[in-house]
């Protein structure tokens, strides 16, 4: 058996499940090694996250000129009003954008385990993409992706 890790260092842990047996405790969900993987790849992100901000500081450039201290304003020069109303399309259609990203999202796990699932894991997806089909289909009745403002 595996011992408790509490008082061992991170690194004394990962090196003893580096020798042990390690894909046993990478499949065996019961064990804390299971973690293994998700903990060795989320120290990398966090240490190249690290590392980037800090060549960035250290390489990137630090004269401050008046051009450079200015709002950016994406070349476009400002007119009007910034507190002038704008049209409820765009919020209609990013709204909707949203709406159906996380709708491929959810294609996902049924992507993986599609064999498993079987005819009813099919008939489940089915009647999920029937109820976003009703609401698209909704939405286009109703004229919200009509653009003519």
């Amino acid at each position: 058996m595996y011992k408790a890790y509490f008082c061992v260092p991170i690194w004394k842990t990962m090196f003893h499940l580096l020798q042990t047996n390690f894909t046993k405790a990478v499949t065996d969900v019961t064990n804390a090694g299971s973690y293994f993987p998700v903990g060795l790849q989320i120290l990398f992100v966090v240490g190249l996250i690290g590392f980037l901000i800090v060549v960035t500081h250290l390489l990137g450039p630090k004269r401050k000129t008046s051009d450079k201290l200015q709002n950016f304003t994406s070349g476009i020069e400002s007119h009007g009003d910034a507190r002038q109303p704008m049209a409820i399309k765009y919020f209609l259609v990013a709204i909707l954008f949203v709406l159906f990203d996380v709708e491929v999202i959810f294609f996902y796990p049924y992507a993986v385990n599609f064999r498993g699932l079987g005819w009813s894991g099919f008939w489940a997806v089915l009647m999920f993409v029937a109820f976003f089909l009703c609401g698209f289909i909704y939405i286009i009745k109703k004229g919200a992706l009509k653009w003519e403002d």
